[in-house]
């Protein structure tokens, strides 16, 4: 077997790994511990995340593993082997110590494998299965409203979003769903983009690690299901439900591919939203709305959100739940927003618009006025 010299001994520290780049090797990480030093490839065969920065602990049987900082993979820094129970196998490459030098082998002694693993639970989330069509009409409503399930209250933009959705399903037969945020359990959104924006992947690192995460519920729902989304918010201090934001923030991923892939997991969808609470600030809370859902991907309809408020003096909140059930006004704009979503869903759908291929240059008066480089 062929060596290369890539290092003094003396440049190595114990209990220590450092990141080489050899020509004709490519990258690999050195490491020495418990007197022992070994070569791995360097990229983790996850996502490619530097292996060479990740912590090295003693764990399964009493061997030292090296942990993929960008989404916890592992591998035995000896052996290259992922923990029992998978069967990825990192590259390995022999050492040799000879004259003070560390030599390593041209070739790995062992290849790197990335394991198919089997029963995958985010199957349909990595293949996008979807489950729309040019007639089918999927309404999926989020509620973002918090409380304590052991204490229940009347929630004003529970109560609108489940007028639309009722009122979708009597007037055109709509397929309707409802999600409340409350009732899954997700972790936040853990910031692996601050790492590396490639570090952000889909389906959601945090969901590969946990696939019961309650997040997986809204992908599958948002992206594979609905054609149209209606999602409803209380205000809190002038702006969206926290549970919004943490929702918001964990779809980071779906936005993501688009910057990495130029790829769109949200496609010919329509999204308009409900907002209500005792303070004003709507016009805020919706533009944010709709800032951060055009961004996915979602084309809004004329009038895109409804809103309830009785102003910021108004603090007799007991009162607002009765104003909020009598209000025609909210009867009316429910219906409104719905039937201003199907009508652009349809006409997405359907794709009525003629485009014109070649754009005719406007004419002036006096021909100096004419640049036609400009057409």
């Amino acid at each position: 077997m062929e060596f290369v010299p890539v290092l003094n001994l003396s440049e190595l520290h114990s209990n220590s790994q450092r990141l080489l780049t050899i020509e004709g090797i490519g990258s690999i990480v050195l490491f020495n511990y418990d007197g022992e030093i070994t070569a791995l490839g360097s990229s983790c065969l996850h996502k490619g995340g530097p292996l060479d920065e990740g912590n090295v602990e003693k764990k399964y049987e009493g061997s030292y593993y090296v942990t993929c900082p960008w989404h916890g993979w592992e591998y035995n820094i000896k052996t290259g082997k992922a923990p029992l129970g998978y069967e990825d196998q990192q590259s390995v490459y022999d050492v040799l110590i000879k004259d003070e030098k560390i030599f390593v082998s041209v070739y790995p002694r062992i290849k790197p494998k990335r394991a198919q693993h089997k029963n995958n639970p985010l199957q349909d989330l990595v293949d996008l299965d979807y489950q729309v069509s040019n007639t089918s009409l999927n309404i999926l409503g989020i509620s973002t409203s918090n409380m304590n399930p052991k204490l229940p209250r009347i929630s004003t933009s529970d109560r609108a979003l489940t007028k639309a959705l009722n009122y979708a399903k009597e007037t055109y037969d709509a397929n309707t769903i409802s999600i409340k945020l409350r009732d899954l359990e997700f972790r936040n959104c853990e910031g692996y983009y601050s790492r590396n924006e490639r570090a952000c992947t889909w389906p959601c690192s945090i969901s590969e690690m946990d696939p019961e995460d309650g997040m997986n519920e809204v992908y599958r729902k948002m992206i594979l299901w609905a054609d149209i989304l209606v999602l409803s918010t209380p205000i809190r201090w002038g702006n969206a439900s926290s549970l919004y934001y943490k929702m918001a923030e964990r779809l980071n991923c779906v936005q993501n591919q688009i910057t990495l892939e130029d790829r769109m997991l949200i496609k010919n969808k329509v999204a308009c939203f409900i907002i209500t609470g005792g303070q004003d600030n709507i016009q805020q809370v919706a533009g944010q709305l709709m800032v951060f859902f055009t961004e996915l991907g979602f084309t809004f309809p004329s009038f895109a959100f409804m809103g309830w408020s009785r102003g910021w003096i108004a603090e007799d909140m007991e009162q607002n739940v009765k104003m909020f059930s009598k209000s025609r006004y909210i009867s009316r704009s429910v219906k409104d927003l719905v039937d201003n979503c199907v009508k652009l869903l349809r006409q997405i759908k359907h794709d009525p618009v003629v485009r014109i291929l070649s754009p005719q240059p406007k004419i002036s008066e006096s021909p100096s006025h004419v640049d036609l480089k400009e057409f």
